[in-house]
């Protein structure tokens, strides 16, 4: 029932995950990419609980993943259906169950102290702290996509969703862009992948 995401996570975390699903009542479902989120749970009409993560994540963020909503579950059990979805309850839950993840048997050295800072106050998404994502990233299957901090200002670029962009100028911490088609103006993080468009084409 639960044997296939153990493909996915690194071999030294795979006892540890073991005996922390046993102790739950969720059914664990690897889907397809997603774009707008790494994985969900979600407690179904039936009663039974649900947790589902992309096939795509390399074995580092699919861990962190699957701790993430394992601790949603955890959170829920022990609090309540009330609880804010990302609160101080699911913050101190994702931590605890962490904590024995965070050694270099599980994942590599260069990437111990930027968890162990993210986890001072764990975020919603693993993305939002750019300098964690950006490291995982590097564990990623090569593509041929291109940083939005790699991206020359003036230079046109797109998305996953098809939309187009040209660069604008750095604004503290993210990027400013303009949409093409409507002249909006968005602001990009700097991990975020974008695929560059050819302007002789």
């Amino acid at each position: 029932m639960h044997n296939l995401f153990l493909n996915h996570i690194p071999e030294n975390s795979k006892l540890l995950i073991q005996d922390l699903i046993e102790e739950t009542n969720v059914f664990i479902k690897v889907k397809a990419e997603r774009k707008t989120r790494h994985g969900d749970y979600r407690r179904l009409p039936n009663g039974k609980h649900q947790i589902t993560i992309n096939s795509n994540l390399n074995s580092y963020r699919f861990l962190i993943t699957l701790i993430h909503e394992i601790a949603h579950y955890k959170a829920f059990q022990k609090y309540g259906r009330y609880i804010k979805p990302h609160g101080i309850e699911w913050k101190r839950t994702f931590q605890q169950l962490m904590l024995p993840f965070l050694n270099p048997e599980i994942f590599p050295t260069a990437l111990l102290p930027l968890l162990a800072n993210h986890f001072k106050n764990p975020k919603a998404s693993s993305d939002t702290d750019v300098p964690l994502a950006f490291a995982l990233k590097q564990f990623d299957e090569p593509n041929d996509k291109t940083f939005i901090f790699e991206v020359p200002l003036g230079q046109t670029f797109k998305l996953y969703n098809g939309k187009h962009f040209i660069m604008g100028k750095k604004r503290v911490k993210r990027y400013e862009c303009a949409e093409i088609k409507t002249g909006r103006l968005y602001l990009f993080n700097p991990n975020a992948e974008v695929e560059l468009i050819n302007q002789n084409q």
